[in-house]
């Protein structure tokens, strides 16, 4: 990925906090919106848009794990979050409205 590309990339990141824990995700751009979270596989494609987390252990992910944090991994994140309807919702939530803020300012821009 170019420096650019990165910078465009990292402008879209958005910090969630969901049952004491912080989430990396992404605010989809119109063109993932149509492609990962419209139609039957909106959650998975919701999953995927998560990039990070803080302060993770493995104890929170399996009974009786490690108590230190964890780096990001997405597939163990995909997995845990996908059982823990909890966790889930508020990602899914603030994805949904950072993609929602975003269109108002297309649209607010469009106008003038």
């Amino acid at each position: 990925m170019s420096a650019l590309s990165a910078k465009i990339r990292k402008a879209r990141e958005l910090r969630v906090e969901a049952g004491g824990f912080v989430f990396t995700v992404l605010r989809p751009t119109p063109l993932e919106r149509e492609e990962k979270i419209r139609g039957d596989s909106a959650a998975r494609g919701i999953l995927s848009l998560v990039i990070g987390w803080e302060n993770v252990t493995e104890g929170d992910l399996i009974p009786g794990g490690d108590p230190h944090p964890l780096p990001f991994d997405a597939e163990a994140c995909a997995e845990w979050l996908s059982d823990r309807p909890d966790l889930f919702a508020g990602i899914a939530d603030a994805v949904v409205k950072g993609f929602e803020a975003h269109v108002l300012k297309i649209e607010d821009a469009l106008k003038n």
